[in-house]
């Protein structure tokens, strides 16, 4: 048994991962706690097993690359661009305004500048997983809210990977000062996205197409695991872009072959997994004691989190031309954080401008936030109707969604009008062209 200890390690994380989730779905919470929790009872701050952190996390690392290319796989620019009147400038904002407040409240608490930066990006993006799970339980993916909510977190997304990009170069502890680390850091992750974009993007799906004539799921499987982890490795070999950046431009890549579908289907139960295995793996660095002393700050950097970004969102989407609803549906959904808030902490801690008990905080906070964030979704509807017990204000934040409805039922009646009209021509057309058959018919038959 003593040979084996990664093997132990990996079955241990998996077994109290599937009970943390047993237990968290069973008190209606996100499974991504009980998976964190889970981490946290295995971790060397507890007493009992401890498991192999090194050895979970080098695992972790493929759940990362693999939970980056399925972001990619299912990235959509049209989701963006459908919404981009509320999603860019409400992303940009609410991150601004959070990254900006995380910075100011760590440097009051002593931390270095470059740790409170880390800290500050890390609480301006929310989970994907955690999002998209609160509002198909609530029957809101498919709504204009819903829409919204993805949308903007799709830019939040897309936001992320350009920081993840930039961190090393402005944090990293051997970077002479100045803007000569960036520009080669974006000139070298834009050469890269360019050659998977005009390169890539022709042989990899032709690759895929190849293999999957073969008729052999899999040697088709061990294509695409090839296509997203081949590919991150080598890029951040090659051109120094993280695991993250390089997995999620594979995904896009691939996205636009016919096979994606097929690729994200077949991909999926080693995404899950392994995405357990990373989620375990943050937990496992969560110090309880250092959070039962600092729990002032873990209550702080939460209300942050929950209110602060759920407020800021809710101000934006109120002053831009969408629904009052749509708003306090976004601002409910992204009051939490997640596996980007992760994966921009584990960087900081990489580049060892944060230390593994302020890594501990961001745990934290994700994890009361997660939990907390069904019961923001579930606010949503009290909270409509107690604006809408105040006319005045309700009247305010709402005056442009009658312009909206009149201005899609115009279309509609355009539409329908149209419609209507084409209708009656080719109604006229066929009568016509009865007619003309009918005489022709008449005219052509025998008379006696």
């Amino acid at each position: 048994m003593h040979h084996v200890p990664l093997l132990v390690n990996v079955a241990l994380a998996l077994a109290y991962a599937l009970l943390g989730g047993l237990v968290a779905r069973r008190l209606r919470l996100p499974p991504l706690v009980g998976y964190m929790l889970a981490g946290v009872a295995l971790g060397p701050f507890t007493p009992g097993f401890t498991g192999d952190v090194q050895a979970i996390q080098q695992l972790a690392e493929l759940g990362v690359m693999l939970l980056m290319f399925g972001v990619g796989l299912h990235f959509s620019f049209g989701d963006l661009w459908a919404v981009r009147g509320i999603a860019i400038p409400g992303a940009l904002i609410q991150m601004a305004v959070a990254a900006g407040a995380g910075y100011v409240m760590a440097l009051a608490w002593g931390w270095t500048p470059e740790a409170a930066l880390v800290l500050g990006l890390a609480i301006s993006v929310a989970s994907t997983v955690v999002l998209l799970r609160g509002l198909m339980d609530r029957g809101t993916l498919d709504t204009l809210h819903g829409r919204v909510a993805v949308g903007w977190l799709v830019l939040e997304d897309l936001a992320t990977v350009v920081v993840l990009v930039l961190l090393p170069a402005f944090v990293g502890p051997d970077n002479p000062p100045g803007w000569v680390t960036p520009a080669l850091a974006v000139g070298k992750a834009l050469l890269f996205v360019v050659l998977m974009l005009v390169v890539g993007k022709r042989v990899i799906p032709k690759v895929l197409g190849w293999i999957a004539r073969t008729q052999s799921r899999e040697l088709f499987v061990l294509g695409a695991l090839t296509a997203a982890v081949g590919t991150a490795l080598a890029a951040a070999e090659v051109f120094g872009v993280s695991l993250a950046l390089a997995a999620f431009v594979a995904g896009v890549v691939v996205s636009e072959s016919p096979l994606h579908r097929q690729v994200s289907d077949d991909l999926l139960p080693f995404r899950e997994a392994f995405a357990v295995l990373f989620f375990v793996s943050v937990g496992m660095l969560v110090n309880p004691a250092y959070l039962v002393r600092n729990w002032e700050h873990v209550a702080l950097l939460t209300l942050l989190i929950v209110c602060g970004k759920a407020l800021v969102a809710m101000l934006v989407g109120f002053a831009l031309p969408y629904p009052a609803r749509t708003a306090l549906v976004v601002a409910a959904g992204l009051s939490q954080i997640g596996e980007f808030s992760f994966i921009v902490g584990q960087a900081g801690l990489g580049l060892g401008v944060l230390s593994e008990s302020q890594y501990s905080l961001i745990l934290a906070g994700a994890i009361v936030s997660i939990t907390l964030n069904p019961l923001m979704l579930r606010l949503t509807d009290p909270a409509e109707r107690a604006l809408r017990r105040l006319p005045r204000l309700w009247a305010a934040i709402d005056r442009r969604h009658a312009a909206i409805v009149d201005e899609n039922e115009g279309r509609a009646k355009d539409e329908g009008r149209a419609k209507g009209e084409g209708r009656a021509k080719d109604e006229g057309r066929a009568e016509d062209e009865g007619r003309a058959e009918d005489e022709g018919r008449a005219s052509s038959a025998p008379t006696s």
